[in-house]
């Protein structure tokens, strides 16, 4: 069925009388991928899975980047065609928002719709679906450097008029695209999802072995930036001041303080492990003591819904979207309260029915969130606005 004009050739894998959709991946090629690239190649999957919209219409799937010399690392390669544009990122994403060039169909062939994964926009040749994951930006420009805000704001100026549809990951989300001025009419909330992964005694025992963690530990798993509150947890760790339990950091290196002012004798025990593979970070939820992710703000917190699913004890923020991923699976405090954080701690570490209740309900919880309605309700959203003219 693709529409869009272009001087290439058809998507590959795209039958006739298909939906085509271009969905942006440039993510996986960043610096730090993050959970935005994770997501983003996670739904590609279950769409695929899914294979049609509620219409019945067959859907068929092509990636759009920038222009790069090499793939993305094999943990961030979608399994989907990717189509280069003849620029690089920062280029690209200059001409998307200031020139409106160049259309995605230059590489991919005609298409039917375009999926903005990230927040950068292309030209509207075709109807738009934009997720959107935060609007972190807005809440504290502080956080971002002057170029990052302005490309941020031209990429909400140009979802507020061009966007036909915004997928929001969190109804936390969902309110501050409205009070950024997106059309309410527009938003969705389409929560993002978990795959559960078995994860035996045996192999814990391998993974802690593997990265040398003898005693019981508190993990935190995510890029260090200061909204994810690294000050806070190593402070809370400090007040905690348990012997015998150690702190794990899991994550790629970011950018902003984290907090490394340590008393002399907890500082071999704040371990940091780096980037892990998908199944050692499983199986580090899995063995944890405790999961700390005591976010300032989050869009989603794709990570607490992951330590639920292995049945983690979780600690996270009330106020924000972690709370509503956690439900009544979590202990739940005041981020900004290095007390109150280490109490929680404290009382899991203290208490074994309370660590136990927490691990029973962590999983039943996650299985609320299956990629599966992620795909189900994204593919709702493209049957919404190929149905229907942007005004």
């Amino acid at each position: 069925m693709a529409s869009g004009g272009g001087d290439a050739a058809q998507p590959p894998g795209a039958a006739a009388g298909a939906v085509t959709s271009c969905v942006t991946l440039e993510q996986c090629w960043h610096r730090v991928p993050g959970g935005t690239a994770r997501a983003a190649l996670e739904l590609v999957d279950a769409l695929v899975e899914l294979a049609r919209l509620p219409t019945g219409e067959a859907l068929s799937l092509v990636g759009v980047s920038a222009w790069h010399r090499q793939p993305p690392e094999a943990t961030w390669r979608p399994t989907i065609p990717v189509r280069q544009l003849p620029l690089p990122r920062v280029a690209l994403y200059e001409s998307w928002h200031r020139f409106r060039h160049p259309r995605v169909e230059r590489a991919t062939g005609p298409v039917d719709l375009i999926h903005a994964t990230g927040i950068a926009m292309p030209p509207r040749s075709v109807p738009v679906v934009l997720t959107l994951h935060d609007l972190a930006f807005v809440r504290d420009p502080s956080h971002f450097t002057a170029h990052g805000l302005r490309f941020f704001h031209a990429a909400l100026d140009r979802a507020r008029t061009d966007a036909d549809v915004v997928l929001c990951s969190s109804e936390a989300t969902r309110v501050d695209a409205e009070a950024a001025g997106l059309p309410a009419d527009r938003l969705r909330v389409v929560p993002l999802g978990v795959r559960p992964t078995h994860v035996d005694p045996d192999e814990i025992a391998a993974v802690r072995r593997a990265h040398g963690l003898d005693a019981p530990y508190v993990l935190h798993v995510g890029t260090a930036e200061p909204r994810k509150n690294l000050s806070g947890l190593l402070d809370a760790f400090v007040r905690l001041d348990r012997a015998g339990v150690d702190l794990v950091l899991v994550g790629p290196d970011g950018w902003g303080e984290v907090g490394d002012a340590l008393p002399t004798r907890l500082q071999q025990r704040v371990r940091r492990l780096g980037f892990v593979s998908e199944r050692d970070k499983a199986a580090l939820y899995a063995g944890t003591a405790v999961f700390c992710y005591p976010s300032v703000w989050e869009g989603f917190g794709l990570p607490v819904l992951e330590a639920l699913a292995q049945g983690a004890p979780v600690v996270t923020s009330r106020g924000t979207a972690t709370e509503e991923v956690a439900g009544d699976a979590a202990l739940l405090v005041d981020p900004h309260d290095p007390v109150e954080l280490a109490d929680a701690l404290r009382r899991i570490l203290d208490d074994t029915d309370l660590a136990a209740d927490l691990r029973s309900r962590g999983p039943a919880r996650a299985a609320a969130f299956p990629w599966s309605q992620t795909a189900t309700l994204t593919a709702e959203a493209y049957a919404a606005v190929l149905g229907a003219s942007h005004p």
